[in-house]
C-alpha cells in the first residue's frame, strides 16, 4: 500500500522504535511507516488502518507492537476474532495485561459476554492502573446490559471513579455509560443529570452526551444553511413567476 511523502516512520513513539531495532534498518523503517499509517487513518478510516496494519504484520509478525497494532485495527473493523487473536499474541510478546479490557470487549463482540464476566473478575484486573480498571468496568457493564441484566449493569457502573468531581481522560465515558444504562432502565430524570455531568467532562467531544441531552429536552437542531438556501429557492421561485407574468 503507498505510504505518503510526508511519513517518515519517526513519528512512532520511542518505546515501538525501540521495539524495531531488532530488525534490519531497511524493514525496521518499512514497519515504522505502516505503523504511522494504521494510527493516522484508525479514526477516520478504519478499513485503510487495517491494510497497513497487515502489511507491517507480514513484514514483522514477531514484533509485539505490530501484533498490538493489528489487534486495534481488526477491532475497530469489528473483526473480534482477529482483534482477540493479536491482542493474545502481543500479551505474550509482553507479558503485561493492558489489553485485558479490550480482550474481554472482544469476547462481547463475539456474543460471549460470560466469558467478559470472568475476566472481569479474574486477578489480571488488579494489575492494571486505574485507567485499565475503570475500561474493564465499563466492559463488565456493557456484558450485562448484553445478558439484559440493566440494573446489575448500573451497579457495575457505580464506584468512587463516578462519584468524582476531578475529571480524567475515561470519565465522560463513565458517566455516559451511567446514564445511558439508567435510561434504558427506565430512570429518566437521573439519566438526564447524568448525560448533563457527561457534557461537563467531554472536553474533547469524545461522546455525543450533548446530543443526547438535547435530545431529551426535545431540542432540534435545525439547518440554518439549508433554510437559508430553501428561501433562496423560494425567491428565485417567485422571481421566475413574476417573469412569467411580465
Amino acid at each position: 500500500m503507498p505510504i505518503p511523502e510526508d511519513v517518515t516512520g519517526e513519528e512512532i513513539d520511542k518505546d515501538v522504535r525501540q521495539e524495531l531495532q531488532s530488525l534490519p534498518k531497511t524493514l525496521a523503517e518499512d514497519v515504522a511507516k505502516n505503523l504511522v499509517m494504521v494510527a493516522r487513518l484508525i479514526d477516520e478510516d478504519p478499513e485503510g488502518a487495517y491494510g497497513y496494519s497487515r502489511v507491517a504484520l507480514r513484514l514483522a509478525s514477531r514484533v509485539a507492537a505490530v501484533r498490538e497494532a493489528a489487534g486495534f485495527a481488526a477491532y475497530a473493523n469489528q473483526k473480534y476474532s482477529e482483534a482477540l487473536a493479536e491482542f493474545r499474541a502481543a500479551r505474550r510478546m509482553t507479558g503485561t495485561v493492558e489489553l485485558w479490557p479490550l480482550m474481554a470487549d472482544c469476547e462481547r463482540g463475539l456474543g460471549r459476554p460470560e466469558k467478559a464476566l470472568d475476566m472481569a473478575g479474574a486477578p489480571e484486573v488488579h494489575k492494571l492502573d486505574k485507567t485499565g480498571q475503570v475500561e474493564m468496568r465499563l466492559v463488565a457493564a456493557g456484558a450485562r446490559r448484553d445478558m439484559g441484566q440493566l440494573d446489575a449493569a448500573i451497579v457495575t457502573l457505580q464506584s468512587s471513579e463516578l462519584a468524582s468531581h476531578s475529571v480524567q481522560p475515561w470519565t465522560a465515558r463513565l458517566r455516559y455509560a451511567y446514564a445511558d444504562a439508567l435510561l434504558a432502565a427506565g430512570r429518566s430524570g437521573e439519566a438526564r443529570e447524568w448525560f448533563a455531568k457527561a457534557v461537563e467532562a467531554d472536553r474533547d467531544g469524545s461522546t455525543d452526551a450533548s446530543d443526547r441531552l438535547a435530545e431529551m429536552d426535545g431540542v432540534e437542531f435545525v439547518d440554518a444553511l439549508g433554510e437559508d438556501e430553501d428561501e433562496r429557492d423560494t425567491v428565485r421561485a417567485d422571481e421566475d413567476v413574476e417573469d412569467d407574468k411580465d
